[in-house]
């Protein structure tokens, strides 16, 4: 699988979905993660996460940009059994030189109005890649979603995204929880927290995430296309 977690609106959580995803597919799987964002937040994480914790779940980090990303990831793909690709929170030649490669494109949304007038910006995105990668699919959910009882934004964002016809809704929020800051300082997925740290609202949500974004079309047919 070559997942890549995108859009155009900085602030969802990207960084934050790319490196659990990574962590968790590390324990069973050879694992390559690109940070395609300038900031290297990514990066940033994977190094924190040798040096602290050098007895979890290893991956390969690699830091590409432009139109690298999808040159080296045609080289690199096949010796990894699952590419998670973090890209900026903008229409980039990264994110799309990723996309053009990719099997699943996760693009999380932040319950705003902000947020989601940009629905139409990303759909048209998808759209012009998918000429590029037919096999592309693009997923959008809720990310840092508000803590039930604190209004209804996230209903309403929910319906809104579930009316968008040409991307695929999928039904695995993730909330806005201190668990996922208190990993990332730590260079550790939401899962691997223990103690006082640990939130099974976070792991359940993340898992979901998880399992239903590997759930879907096997790289072969993504690199296939990429080649020809």
């Amino acid at each position: 699988m070559i997942i890549t977690v995108g859009g155009i609106k900085g602030g969802t959580g990207k960084t934050t979905i790319a490196t659990n995803l990574a962590c968790i597919a590390a324990s069973k799987a050879d694992v390559l993660l690109v940070d395609a964002d300038d900031q290297e937040t990514s990066a940033d994480f994977t190094a924190t996460r040798k040096e602290e914790h050098p007895n979890a779940p290893r991956y390969t980090c690699a830091k590409l940009t432009g139109r690298s990303v999808r040159t080296e990831l045609l080289e690199l793909a096949p010796k990894y059994q699952h590419v998670i690709i973090d890209t900026g929170g903008r229409d980039t030649a990264s994110q799309r030189a990723a996309l053009a490669v990719s099997d699943v494109l996760l693009i999380p949304f932040m319950p705003r109005s902000f947020d989601i007038w940009t629905l139409n910006k990303v759909a048209t995105l998808v759209e012009e890649m998918k000429a590029a990668n037919p096999k592309l699919q693009a997923y959008i959910f809720l990310s840092r979603t508000d803590p039930q009882g604190q209004g209804n934004e996230n209903e309403e964002a929910t319906e809104l995204l579930k009316d968008t016809t040409s991307l695929t809704f999928l039904d695995a929020p993730i909330g806005s929880r201190k668990a996922f800051a208190h990993a990332a300082s730590q260079g550790l997925a939401v899962t691997e927290l223990i103690g006082a740290q640990r939130n099974q609202k976070a792991i359940d949500e993340i898992m979901v995430l998880f399992q239903r974004s590997f759930n879907v079309t096997p790289l072969s047919q993504s690199l296939e296309l990429a080649a020809r």
